[in-house]
Protein backbone atom coordinates (compact mmCIF):
# COMPACT_ATOMS: atom_id res chain seq x y z
CA UNK A 1 0.00 0.00 0.00
CA UNK A 2 1.55 3.62 -0.53
CA UNK A 3 2.12 6.01 2.00
CA UNK A 4 -0.31 8.56 2.52
CA UNK A 5 0.24 12.15 3.55
CA UNK A 6 1.33 12.06 7.16
CA UNK A 7 0.91 8.18 7.28
CA UNK A 8 1.48 7.03 10.98
CA UNK A 9 2.28 3.38 10.24
CA UNK A 10 4.27 2.43 13.01
CA UNK A 11 3.30 4.77 15.49
CA UNK A 12 1.50 4.25 18.24
CA UNK A 13 -1.08 6.35 19.69
CA UNK A 14 -3.49 6.51 22.93
CA UNK A 15 -6.22 8.20 23.24
CA UNK A 16 -8.16 8.35 26.31
CA UNK A 17 -12.20 9.02 26.43
CA UNK A 18 -12.46 7.99 23.19
CA UNK A 19 -15.87 5.82 23.70
CA UNK A 20 -17.83 8.20 21.68
CA UNK A 21 -17.39 11.61 20.89
CA UNK A 22 -14.87 13.61 19.76
CA UNK A 23 -12.62 10.92 21.31
CA UNK A 24 -13.86 8.62 19.02
CA UNK A 25 -13.45 10.51 15.93
CA UNK A 26 -9.92 12.08 16.93
CA UNK A 27 -8.98 7.65 17.24
CA UNK A 28 -11.00 6.87 13.85
CA UNK A 29 -9.05 9.60 12.46
CA UNK A 30 -5.60 8.27 13.49
CA UNK A 31 -6.30 4.49 12.51
CA UNK A 32 -7.48 6.00 9.08
CA UNK A 33 -3.63 7.30 9.07
CA UNK A 34 -2.74 3.49 9.58
CA UNK A 35 -1.17 4.54 13.87
CA UNK A 36 -1.81 1.92 16.28
CA UNK A 37 -4.23 3.22 18.08
CA UNK A 38 -5.51 2.15 21.84
CA UNK A 39 -9.10 3.58 22.89
CA UNK A 40 -9.57 3.82 26.18
CA UNK A 41 -12.14 4.54 28.23
CA UNK A 42 -14.21 3.65 31.93
CA UNK A 43 -16.81 1.01 30.46
CA UNK A 44 -15.26 -1.41 28.97
CA UNK A 45 -18.35 -2.23 26.74
CA UNK A 46 -18.47 0.78 25.50
CA UNK A 47 -15.00 0.94 24.73
CA UNK A 48 -14.17 -2.26 23.38
CA UNK A 49 -17.02 -1.22 21.17
CA UNK A 50 -15.96 1.76 19.50
CA UNK A 51 -12.15 0.20 19.68
CA UNK A 52 -13.81 -2.92 17.29
CA UNK A 53 -16.25 -0.12 15.29
CA UNK A 54 -13.27 2.13 14.61
CA UNK A 55 -11.15 -1.46 13.61
CA UNK A 56 -13.87 -1.93 11.20
CA UNK A 57 -14.47 1.07 9.78
CA UNK A 58 -11.02 2.16 8.98
CA UNK A 59 -9.63 -1.49 7.90
CA UNK A 60 -7.42 -1.22 10.80
CA UNK A 61 -6.34 -4.15 13.00
CA UNK A 62 -3.84 -2.48 15.10
CA UNK A 63 -6.82 -0.71 17.12
CA UNK A 64 -7.29 -1.81 20.66
CA UNK A 65 -9.41 -0.95 23.45
CA UNK A 66 -7.71 -1.06 27.21
CA UNK A 67 -9.98 0.39 30.43
CA UNK A 68 -9.01 3.61 31.80
CA UNK A 69 -10.96 6.07 34.67
CA UNK A 70 -8.64 9.01 34.39
CA UNK A 71 -9.95 10.55 37.53
CA UNK A 72 -8.70 7.79 39.50
CA UNK A 73 -4.90 7.34 40.76
CA UNK A 74 -4.94 3.37 40.70
CA UNK A 75 -6.76 3.07 37.53
CA UNK A 76 -3.92 5.36 35.28
CA UNK A 77 -1.05 3.28 37.52
CA UNK A 78 -2.51 0.32 36.19
CA UNK A 79 -3.21 1.11 32.77
CA UNK A 80 0.23 2.52 32.42
CA UNK A 81 2.06 -0.71 33.61
CA UNK A 82 -0.21 -2.77 31.44
CA UNK A 83 0.10 -0.90 28.45
CA UNK A 84 3.94 -0.89 29.07
CA UNK A 85 3.69 -4.66 28.78
CA UNK A 86 1.67 -4.61 25.65
CA UNK A 87 3.64 -1.83 24.01
CA UNK A 88 6.94 -0.68 23.60
CA UNK A 89 6.66 2.45 22.32
CA UNK A 90 4.30 5.56 22.89
CA UNK A 91 4.77 7.93 19.92
CA UNK A 92 1.48 10.02 20.75
CA UNK A 93 -0.93 10.76 24.05
CA UNK A 94 -4.02 12.35 23.69
CA UNK A 95 -5.91 13.89 26.86
CA UNK A 96 -9.12 14.15 25.94
CA UNK A 97 -11.46 12.99 28.54
CA UNK A 98 -13.60 15.26 30.47
CA UNK A 99 -16.53 15.65 32.08
CA UNK A 100 -18.58 18.35 33.98
CA UNK A 101 -21.24 17.55 36.72
CA UNK A 102 -24.55 19.87 37.15
CA UNK A 103 -23.95 19.05 41.21
CA UNK A 104 -20.93 18.94 43.47
CA UNK A 105 -19.22 14.98 43.36
CA UNK A 106 -15.73 13.87 44.33
CA UNK A 107 -13.56 10.98 43.27
CA UNK A 108 -12.64 7.97 45.48
CA UNK A 109 -9.84 10.23 46.70
CA UNK A 110 -12.40 12.79 47.69
CA UNK A 111 -11.08 15.15 44.93
CA UNK A 112 -13.88 17.14 43.46
CA UNK A 113 -14.97 15.17 39.83
CA UNK A 114 -14.63 17.73 37.80
CA UNK A 115 -11.14 19.09 38.61
CA UNK A 116 -10.42 15.25 38.63
CA UNK A 117 -11.13 14.02 36.02
CA UNK A 118 -10.20 17.19 33.69
CA UNK A 119 -7.11 18.46 34.85
CA UNK A 120 -5.40 15.74 37.14
CA UNK A 121 -6.73 13.04 34.51
CA UNK A 122 -4.23 14.83 32.14
CA UNK A 123 -1.24 15.27 34.62
CA UNK A 124 -1.67 11.88 35.78
CA UNK A 125 -1.58 10.22 32.64
CA UNK A 126 0.89 12.45 31.52
CA UNK A 127 3.24 11.08 33.83
CA UNK A 128 1.96 7.95 34.30
CA UNK A 129 3.25 7.65 30.39
CA UNK A 130 6.23 9.84 30.19
CA UNK A 131 9.16 7.71 30.25
CA UNK A 132 7.68 5.91 27.19
CA UNK A 133 6.73 9.28 25.42
CA UNK A 134 10.62 9.92 25.68
CA UNK A 135 12.13 6.88 24.88
CA UNK A 136 10.01 6.67 22.43
CA UNK A 137 10.48 10.58 20.91
CA UNK A 138 10.10 12.55 18.68
CA UNK A 139 6.46 12.00 20.42
CA UNK A 140 3.68 14.24 21.24
CA UNK A 141 1.24 15.22 23.28
CA UNK A 142 -2.49 16.77 22.68
CA UNK A 143 -4.28 18.29 25.50
CA UNK A 144 -8.01 19.22 24.54
CA UNK A 145 -8.93 22.26 26.05
CA UNK A 146 -11.91 24.32 25.12
CA UNK A 147 -12.28 28.47 24.59
CA UNK A 148 -14.41 28.19 27.49
CA UNK A 149 -11.41 28.44 29.78
CA UNK A 150 -11.61 31.20 32.43
CA UNK A 151 -11.95 31.83 36.39
CA UNK A 152 -9.06 29.50 37.43
CA UNK A 153 -9.17 30.49 41.19
CA UNK A 154 -5.80 28.41 42.38
CA UNK A 155 -6.55 28.98 46.11
CA UNK A 156 -9.56 27.26 45.88
CA UNK A 157 -9.16 24.70 42.88
CA UNK A 158 -11.86 22.35 44.24
CA UNK A 159 -14.56 24.96 45.52
CA UNK A 160 -14.49 23.62 49.08
CA UNK A 161 -14.79 27.65 50.01
CA UNK A 162 -16.94 28.87 47.04
CA UNK A 163 -21.10 27.68 46.05
CA UNK A 164 -20.01 24.95 43.32
CA UNK A 165 -21.30 25.88 39.44
CA UNK A 166 -20.85 23.15 37.38
CA UNK A 167 -20.54 25.37 34.31
CA UNK A 168 -17.39 27.30 35.96
CA UNK A 169 -16.10 24.42 37.33
CA UNK A 170 -15.86 23.29 33.89
CA UNK A 171 -14.27 26.93 32.70
CA UNK A 172 -11.58 26.64 35.58
CA UNK A 173 -10.53 23.17 34.47
CA UNK A 174 -9.99 24.24 30.74
CA UNK A 175 -7.89 26.99 32.12
CA UNK A 176 -5.87 24.59 34.06
CA UNK A 177 -5.90 22.24 31.04
CA UNK A 178 -3.87 24.99 28.89
CA UNK A 179 -1.52 25.77 31.80
CA UNK A 180 -0.84 22.55 32.11
CA UNK A 181 0.02 22.01 28.55
CA UNK A 182 2.86 25.16 29.19
CA UNK A 183 4.38 22.86 31.46
CA UNK A 184 4.53 19.82 29.58
CA UNK A 185 6.41 21.62 26.46
CA UNK A 186 9.14 23.43 28.83
CA UNK A 187 9.68 20.30 30.74
CA UNK A 188 9.97 18.06 27.87
CA UNK A 189 11.15 20.60 25.02
CA UNK A 190 14.78 18.91 25.41
CA UNK A 191 13.29 15.35 25.61
CA UNK A 192 12.06 16.02 21.96
CA UNK A 193 8.23 15.20 23.35
CA UNK A 194 6.07 18.51 22.45
CA UNK A 195 2.81 19.38 23.83
CA UNK A 196 0.09 21.14 22.47
CA UNK A 197 -3.51 22.57 23.41
CA UNK A 198 -6.71 22.84 21.31
CA UNK A 199 -9.94 24.07 21.01
CA UNK A 200 -12.36 21.95 19.16
CA UNK A 201 -15.17 23.70 18.68
CA UNK A 202 -18.63 22.97 20.00
CA UNK A 203 -19.10 19.60 19.25
CA UNK A 204 -22.71 18.44 18.56
CA UNK A 205 -22.13 15.33 21.08
CA UNK A 206 -23.23 13.40 24.38
CA UNK A 207 -20.53 15.31 26.46
CA UNK A 208 -21.89 16.74 29.32
CA UNK A 209 -24.82 13.71 29.93
CA UNK A 210 -23.75 13.40 33.15
CA UNK A 211 -24.90 16.76 34.49
CA UNK A 212 -28.11 17.31 35.76
CA UNK A 213 -29.09 20.38 36.56
CA UNK A 214 -31.56 22.67 34.09
CA UNK A 215 -28.15 24.68 32.60
CA UNK A 216 -26.69 21.68 31.55
CA UNK A 217 -30.03 20.45 30.12
CA UNK A 218 -30.08 23.92 28.01
CA UNK A 219 -26.46 23.73 27.00
CA UNK A 220 -26.67 19.75 25.83
CA UNK A 221 -29.70 21.33 23.89
CA UNK A 222 -27.39 24.05 22.52
CA UNK A 223 -24.40 21.95 21.38
CA UNK A 224 -26.95 19.82 19.88
CA UNK A 225 -28.50 23.05 18.06
CA UNK A 226 -25.32 24.80 17.08
CA UNK A 227 -22.67 22.15 17.60
CA UNK A 228 -20.07 21.14 14.40
CA UNK A 229 -19.89 17.52 13.81
CA UNK A 230 -17.67 15.36 15.69
CA UNK A 231 -15.50 14.92 12.35
CA UNK A 232 -15.11 18.53 12.35
CA UNK A 233 -14.15 18.46 16.55
CA UNK A 234 -11.43 16.39 15.84
CA UNK A 235 -9.79 17.42 13.17
CA UNK A 236 -7.34 19.87 14.72
CA UNK A 237 -6.47 17.13 17.38
CA UNK A 238 -5.32 14.47 14.70
CA UNK A 239 -3.53 17.61 12.67
CA UNK A 240 -1.81 18.05 16.02
CA UNK A 241 -0.97 14.21 16.35
CA UNK A 242 0.21 13.54 12.97
CA UNK A 243 1.24 16.37 10.82
CA UNK A 244 5.06 16.36 9.92
CA UNK A 245 5.12 19.81 9.76
CA UNK A 246 4.46 20.45 13.29
CA UNK A 247 6.97 17.67 14.46
CA UNK A 248 8.88 20.41 16.47
CA UNK A 249 6.31 22.99 17.27
CA UNK A 250 5.04 23.02 21.19
CA UNK A 251 3.47 25.11 23.63
CA UNK A 252 1.31 25.95 21.02
CA UNK A 253 -2.79 26.84 21.45
CA UNK A 254 -4.71 25.75 18.49
CA UNK A 255 -8.52 26.30 16.73
CA UNK A 256 -9.51 25.12 13.31
CA UNK A 257 -5.32 24.21 12.63
CA UNK A 258 -4.17 27.84 13.19
CA UNK A 259 -2.32 29.19 16.34
CA UNK A 260 -3.96 31.54 18.16
CA UNK A 261 -2.88 34.01 21.33
CA UNK A 262 -3.20 32.74 24.88
CA UNK A 263 -3.70 34.89 27.71
CA UNK A 264 -3.31 31.92 29.83
CA UNK A 265 0.88 31.96 30.22
CA UNK A 266 2.06 33.50 33.23
CA UNK A 267 5.35 31.48 34.39
CA UNK A 268 4.33 31.89 38.55
CA UNK A 269 0.53 30.78 38.13
CA UNK A 270 1.39 27.68 35.97
CA UNK A 271 4.54 26.76 38.26
CA UNK A 272 1.66 27.17 40.99
CA UNK A 273 -0.79 24.93 39.12
CA UNK A 274 1.56 21.83 38.71
CA UNK A 275 2.84 22.01 42.15
CA UNK A 276 -0.95 21.96 43.28
CA UNK A 277 -1.10 19.12 40.69
CA UNK A 278 1.92 17.58 42.00
CA UNK A 279 0.15 17.51 46.06
CA UNK A 280 -2.85 16.57 45.23
CA UNK A 281 -1.62 13.33 43.25
CA UNK A 282 1.53 12.46 45.96
CA UNK A 283 0.55 9.35 47.86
Amino acid sequence: MPEKPDDMLGRVCVVTGASGGIGKEIARGLALKRATVVVTARSEEKGRAAAEEISDDTANPAVSFMQLDVASKASVTAFAEAFAKKHEALHVLVNNAGAWFGERKTNDAGIELTWATNVLGYFLVEQALEPLLVASAPSRIVNVASAAAKGLELTDVEYKRRRFQGLAAYAASKQADRMLTWAMADRLRSKRVTANALHPGVVASSFGQTAGSFMAAASRLYFKVAGISVERGADTAVWLASSRALETDTGGYYVKRKEVRCKFRDEAAIEKLWAICEEMTRG
